[in-house]
């Protein structure tokens, strides 16, 4: 059998029972108490009946108990499936019917509306609490998984109904072992941040499951809100190795500010899962103490597919190089391979500009932190795979070997047979000294397609006009390019991890144009 996560990790644990494992509540606990509460976790899952290839569901919180559980599903030869609580009734019971658990696990903050529906659906459920090991439950068995497999995240598919991706131990230790190749500042001696949702790739692999495999320490901070505790929990803890999204890192950067403070204890900064605003880089670097490392991930990818190296190497603007072992491909939208192999340099379709040797077009991938499917999704699969080569469904540079994100292919308007990337135009408005953040989305045009719309939030006490950031894009821009409507809002919605929801905003244009239609 293949190597497996929770024989290293069992190992690390009690090669150094006394060292540091975890931070909970203000407290440091050690590598011996996870080992027994696994224990405990385990004996539990055992008494109730739970079996290799089974699936354990749950919505919990970053806790010392979700640590535990996860191994103790593991050590049976389980698959551990993390929920996003916040999901809704209607999708959740959706992805349950699709993953068909053995057992749903629940924090005793999930609303009880949410748990009666679980039960009513037919899905037993059991409640467990944050740093105690589950009280005595009864599952029920379904058709088993391979033993390989690891974990399952699920997201709402194009349609509205429910994806999974299946990752096995294999991908996932893959994963694990190239980012530690490729940033070698994560080493054992670092205390990592742990508040991401374990519900998102990048939370569960990176933020969790990383400082496992290396036997490092990390601090649990069950969510990001207030930013207030997360800032206070880095502090308290002299957490050095920070993993955010972007949002995250603009939260923390003001407060910072505000306070007058700064992180002089923080060794690495990396975030990922959006895009990075360039044009805060300075604040961030002041505030932290040093620069941040942009990433790229997907969750089919086990997540992380590139991130830059370190400080000394990182170019602004880009996610750094491909981890080892991916390889890659740059496609047209058709799927016609335009380069091949391109890690390293310019593939066949590149041509060199000045100094840079640079290509473009939809990346594609494969290797061994790569998810082989989609599933019980055959269709899907076969609309993101190519064999072993999958879709990443994002429009890149790459440039000199370093990945650079036009957009998400879903994401570009076509303006009268032009694309137009938001990104760029995002970046044009974020430089006008009045705008804090923008976000720029296709609308329906009659006349040529699609036009740009600026969402625009602007900075406190500086005061800007919708015609006057047209102004200022027309100046920088080509015409096409060029929003014909900027609207000035409080907040953008964003999902569960921070990232802007940018067809909620689309949905919301359309629901204006119809509603304005039926009244003429």
């Amino acid at each position: 059998m293949s190597e497996r996560l929770n024989e290293i990790i069992d190992s690390n644990l009690r090669a150094t029972p006394d060292a540091k494992c975890y931070w909970h509540e203000g407290t440091w606990h050690t590598c011996a108490e996870l080992a027994t509460l696994t224990d405990a976790f385990e004996d539990k899952l055992k008494g109730a009946g739970f079996s290799k290839g089974q699936r354990l569901v749950a919505m919990m919180p970053n806790c010392p108990a979700t640590l535990a559980l996860v191994m103790a599903t593991w050590r049976l030869g389980g698959a551990f499936c993390p929920l996003n609580e916040k999901a809704g009734e209607a999708s959740l019971l959706k992805t349950l019917n699709l993953l068909r658990p053995f057992e749903v696990v629940l924090s005793g903050a999930v609303k009880k509306d949410l748990a009666d529906a679980v039960a009513n659906a037919g899905w037993p459920c059991v409640t467990c609490p944050d740093n105690e090991a589950l009280p005595d439950f009864k599952g029920k068995a379904t058709e088993p998984d391979p033993e390989e497999l690891a974990v399952i995240f699920s997201t709402s598919g194009t349609t509205g109904d429910p994806k999974a991706v299946p990752l096995t131990h294999a991908n996932l230790i893959d994963n694990c072992r190239a980012c530690l190749e490729h940033v070698l500042e994560l080493r054992q001696e670092n205390v990592f941040l742990n508040v991401l949702p374990n519900f998102h790739a990048f939370g569960f692999t990176i933020s969790q499951t990383l400082p496992l495999f290396l036997s490092a320490p990390q601090v649990l901070v069950p969510n990001f809100m207030p930013p207030q505790r997360t800032l206070q929990a880095i502090i308290e803890s002299e957490c050095d190795t920070l993993l955010l999204v972007p949002t995250m890192v603009s939260f923390l950067t003001a407060l910072l500010e505000r306070a007058g403070k700064k992180l002089s204890h923080v060794k690495i900064l990396i975030a990922g899962g959006d895009r990075y605003n360039a044009q805060m880089d300075d604040r961030v670097t002041a505030a932290f103490g040093t620069p941040l490392l942009e990433g790229y991930g997907i969750t089919e990818c086990s997540p992380v597919l590139a991130v830059n190296r370190n400080v000394g190497v990182r170019r602004l603007g880009t996610v750094g190089e491909p981890l080892p072992r991916f390889e890659l491909q740059l496609r047209d939208e058709s799927g016609k391979v335009l380069s091949e192999n391109t890690a390293g340099g310019c593939g066949g379709a590149s041509s060199p500009t000045s100094d840079q040797c640079v290509s473009e077009g939809v990346l594609w991938t494969r290797g061994p932190s790569v998810t082989s499917g989609y599933y019980h999704a055959p269709e899907i699969t076969a609309e993101r795979f190519d064999g072993e080569w999958f879709n990443t469904g994002d429009y890149v540079q790459l440039v000199d070997g370093r990945i650079k994100i036009i957009d998400r292919v879903t994401d570009i308007i076509i303006v009268g047979g032009f694309n137009v990337y938001p990104q760029e135009v995002e970046a044009v408005l974020s430089s006008h000294p009045a705008v804090q953040a923008a976000v720029v989305v296709g609308m329906p045009s009659g006349l040529s397609g699609e036009v740009p719309k600026a969402f625009v939030i602007k900075k406190p006490d500086v005061e800007a006009t919708e015609a006057e950031l047209v102004r200022f894009c027309k100046a920088r821009l080509s015409h096409y390019k060029v929003p014909r409507d900027v609207e000035f809002v409080d907040a953008l919605p964003l999902s569960s991890t921070g990232k802007v929801l940018r067809r909620v905003l689309r949905q919301h244009e359309r629901e204006k144009a119809g509603s304005k239609a039926n009244k003429n």
